[in-house]
């Protein structure tokens, strides 16, 4: 019996997509409230994807601007690739992201109100390609970061007392 190929195939469709991360966005769900979240792949350089392999990159200062039907992220550090000599890419200037139309009215009109940016979360490997994980965030406050901490902690000692109840 021949083997089947194809979309729908259901033998043997290859192995899985593994996803790793290399750069975290830590201080953003501290530093914002985050809303909706969005996935998309970045156009990058040669030298680009082998240092962000490496995990040479930084995505901290990093901001995301949607004009003219494009979405671009400024502010992210790609250091250079050292075996690549003069022939290296720029570590600082803006890259292109990847999304669908439809995304990118979503996340046009949402961060046209006032108080709200697109904030990159994390960008990690999947498969052959290099993709962003950003959300819409408003800007928290100082007061909300104390709240929010004081949630957060009131949270975790209900579990605990929860756990040591039932053990």
């Amino acid at each position: 019996m021949p083997r089947r190929r194809g979309r729908n195939s259901s033998i043997d469709s290859g192995p899985a997509k593994r996803r790793a991360s290399v750069a975290r966005n830590r201080r953003a769900g501290y530093d914002y409230e985050l809303g909706e979240q969005f996935l998309a792949g970045l156009v990058l350089a040669g030298t680009e994807i082998k240092s962000v392999r490496a995990g040479n990159v930084s995505i901290a200062n990093a901001y995301i601007r949607v004009a003219a039907h494009e979405a671009w992220i400024h502010g992210m550090h790609i250091a250079r690739y050292r075996p690549a000599a003069e022939r290296n890419h720029e570590p600082d200037r803006p890259r292109k992201l990847l999304l669908n139309r439809r995304e990118l009215v979503r996340i046009q009109v949402r961060t046209q109100q006032q108080g709200y940016t697109a904030v990159p979360i994390e960008l990690l490997i999947q498969g052959r390609f290099a993709k962003l994980r950003f959300a819409i965030a408003r800007g928290r406050k100082r007061w909300d970061k104390r709240e929010a901490i004081s949630r957060r902690e009131s949270e975790t000692r209900i579990k605990r007392l929860l756990k040591q109840g039932r053990a």
